[in-house]
């Protein structure tokens, strides 16, 4: 900020930062808004790209922290903004596909998404500018957009999804006309790229307050657009599974995070998809007459290749996802050597907890979780007591002649 000053700029602090440091939070990022264009920021610091093509923002690397720099950007209805060539492109739905025209920090802030992200803090005076009336909705717990919703939820429909994860994550309640455009608009993110969709997703329920979040987005009917299979299944009220695995998995996400344990989405997507999977599996054995094995592996294939039309899934994430999955059966398959071998597999630690996660839902056997759980404390020779106690003595069956015919 104080290179760009220095350099005849204006340069503020703006967006979640001010909004964090104001509500005596600490700020996870820290975005710059400055009347200097991408290029001109660019001449200035060696350590910066340009990125994006809807929107053109600079990227100040320090390691492995990026500092975000975006340009005063003009109203979209600025007729002068329109007329500026390669300005403003926005689609028939009112979506905006393309917005780089430049405009004033007054104007900028008009643009913002929500009023308590336009407040900026001012490194020459040390106050917060404020042209919204952020300051009052952060006094009033009162999470507001600017301009008119509907127009604005059009232009981009994922600000519906940012409305819920900034109210789950500081609380705030959504006034009532942003909220009644939001049961009406929630269709729209049909048309939103599936890859974009799932960096949403990880927004959404990485933040620290994901079963909160899961609970708004099904009040305002939005999670039907992320994961439509599994809305299905916890639309059926007879069955409290589905609920209870996901906020059960929710809830262990968000404990993870706040002691600062790695997550992946692998678990968080093996967790969503399961009763999506698991009706699918049944149904494959009950109506085709499949084996239970390859049951599975088709009813996996079926609902991600359903779930990919949604939000996308790297193969890096929906491969652990499906062995997850497909260790459920072996997990119950302890005999011999087996439980060794499901021990040393680099999947078991997640397949593990995975099993824990359903048998607190009331799916899985309580007993299995901690039979392999003790398996996992004790030493060498006490598992190999342990699966030996598995072992039923069986009745040697007899061998039949094979000359011995048999008739039905």
């Amino acid at each position: 900020m104080y290179r760009l000053k220095n350099a005849g700029y204006q340069a503020y602090l703006v967006g979640g930062g001010v909004r964090d440091m104001l509500l005596g939070r600490e700020p996870k990022e820290f975005d710059i808004t400055t009347d200097a264009s991408p290029d001109e920021v660019r001449k200035l610091f060696r350590n910066c790209r340009l990125v994006g093509r809807r929107f053109r923002l600079a990227h100040i690397m320090f390691g492995r922290d990026i500092i975000e720099v975006a340009t005063f950007r003009a109203q979209a209805s600025d007729d002068s903004a329109q007329d500026s060539g390669t300005g403003i492109e926005v689609e028939e739905s009112g979506r905006l596909l393309r917005d780089n025209v430049f405009g004033t920090l007054e104007e900028d802030a008009w643009r913002r998404d929500f009023t308590i992200n336009a407040l900026y803090y001012n490194i020459e005076d040390f106050s917060v500018i404020d042209h919204t009336g952020g300051m009052a909705d952060i006094e009033a717990g009162l999470l507001r957009v600017i301009g008119e919703p509907e127009q604005r939820f059009r232009e981009d429909p994922v600000r519906m999804l940012r409305a819920v994860r900034f109210a789950a994550k500081i609380g705030f309640r959504i006034d009532a006309e942003s909220e009644a455009k939001i049961f009406e608009l929630g269709h729209l993110l049909d048309g939103i790229p599936a890859a974009r969709l799932f960096d949403e997703v990880l927004k959404l329920f990485f933040g620290g307050c994901a079963l909160q979040t899961f609970e708004l987005l099904r009040h305002y009917n939005l999670f039907q657009y992320l994961f439509p299979q599994t809305d299905d299944e916890l639309a059926q009220e007879e069955n409290h599974f589905p609920h209870t695995l996901v906020a059960h998995a929710l809830e262990n996400t968000d404990a993870r995070i706040a002691a600062g344990k790695p997550v992946t989405p692998a678990f968080l997507y093996a967790a969503l998809l399961w009763e999506p999977v698991r009706q699918e599996w049944l149904a494959l054995q009950e109506e085709e007459g499949m084996a239970p094995q390859p049951a599975l592996t088709k009813a996996m294939q079926e609902v991600i290749a359903s779930q990919l039309e949604c939000t996308s899934l790297p193969k890096r994430f929906s491969v652990p996802m499906q062995e997850i999955w497909a260790m459920q059966l072996r997990l119950d398959k302890r005999s011999g050597k087996r439980a060794w071998r499901l021990f040393e597999h680099p999947r078991f630690r997640a397949a593990y907890d995975f099993l824990l996660l359903c048998a607190e839902a009331g799916e899985a056997d309580k007993a299995l979780g901690e039979w392999w759980t003790t398996f996992q404390e004790v030493d060498e020779e006490q598992r190999a007591a342990m699966v030996r106690k598995l072992t039923s003595k069986r009745p040697r069956r007899g061998r039949r002649s094979p000359n011995k015919m048999t008739t039905d």
